[in-house]
């Protein structure tokens, strides 16, 4: 019988997320297609596996994942999940730009029905949220985060800030902020609003401790939480091998040879090195959740599975006398 998975609350919010969560960006179809019953597998393993807080956004396969999500969890009593999606890019209908080189509409394997738009105004803050709703086939979404405002930060701060900060305040969303690839907006977001919470991908694993700088202890002081995604590094940290991606291009040889020495050091000490990686987030006391993307009942099970992988302290020691992690980066407690 598995362990429960532990629940932490966003901020002040009240809002309850599991300590690990579903990343829907893969049953959007993110790369490559995927069936409709697979997408459905996904979300019900997870939820047998004990998870709660599931991610989407309208991005995500041009609507397609928040379709899926919401149909696979209609069943569900709503008060026993948290839903979070996204704001800032609207889909209006028809084709404008056409397809990538790579034959993908902006990264995703679904047909080009609509296109995105940015918009960070208040009235498209709150339509996006309405036609996720719509999608969504649901009542509520209980998170809602401003989507990569990297080059739209003075209408995000200006605008969908304050209009989420209202939302919130009508009851319309349960807690508000922000998920990026990037920790320096996001520490500005944490620093100078009053987020519950921001979602960083990428910039807190065990290749790239970038968040630690400024973000993850300015959300520690504030009282503000983290939702860490991208621990694998867009793949490299799930299975190191030559061609393997990093932020989804080709890793550099050196940050390859790195992955297998941490995957060497993890081994060495009977952890896999997707353990390791899922795990080390909760080094640091502003993370609440590990988000995981996820595309298939294997890939749900497995994350839980590698998420309760006992991870002894002695791995931890170990990475930092081979000079694989800084001597003051945090680190969980062991097993």
């Amino acid at each position: 019988m598995n362990e429960p998975l532990r629940t932490a609350t966003l901020g002040k919010s009240g809002v309850p997320v599991t300590e690990l969560s579903f990343g829907a960006a893969g049953i959007g179809g993110l790369f490559t297609p995927v069936a409709e019953e697979t997408a459905s597998a996904a979300v019900e393993a997870a939820w047998n596996v004990g998870v709660r807080y599931f991610d989407t956004a309208p991005h995500y396969g041009l609507g397609l994942s928040e379709r899926r999500l919401g149909a696979a969890l209609r069943g569900r009593p709503r008060a026993e999940f948290t839903l979070s999606t996204k704001v800032g890019r609207l889909l209006v209908p028809g084709e404008e730009g056409g397809r990538s080189a790579d034959g993908l509409s902006d990264g995703f394997a679904v047909p080009e029905t609509h296109h995105r738009v940015w918009d960070f105004s208040a009235d498209g803050v709150r339509r996006s949220l309405e036609e996720s709703l719509e999608r969504l086939g649901l009542d509520r979404v209980d998170i809602a985060y401003l989507h990569d405002p990297d080059h739209h930060g003075e209408q995000a701060f200006g605008e969908a800030y304050p209009a989420l900060e209202r939302l919130r305040a009508e009851g319309v969303v349960g807690a508000i902020g922000a998920g990026m690839n990037q920790s320096e907006m996001l520490d500005r977001f944490v620093r100078d609003t009053d987020v519950d919470a921001v979602l960083l991908a990428g910039r807190y694993t065990l290749l790239d401790q970038g968040g630690l700088a400024e973000l993850l202890p300015a959300a520690a002081e504030r009282g503000k939480s983290v939702v860490i995604g991208g621990v694998f590094n867009s793949g490299l940290l799930a299975d190191p091998r030559p061609g393997a991606p990093f932020d989804y291009t080709a890793a550099p040889e050196e940050l390859l040879q790195r992955a297998l020495r941490l995957k060497a050091v993890a081994e060495r000490h009977g952890v896999p090195l997707r353990a390791a990686a899922l795990r080390f987030p909760y080094g640091h006391p502003a993370v609440a959740s590990v988000l995981v993307g996820t595309r298939s009942a294997a890939e749900a099970e497995d994350a839980a599975k590698m998420f309760r992988h006992p991870v002894p302290a002695a791995l931890w020691e170990e990475l930092r006398a081979e000079g694989l992690l800084p001597e003051h980066v945090p680190v969980p407690a062991g097993d």
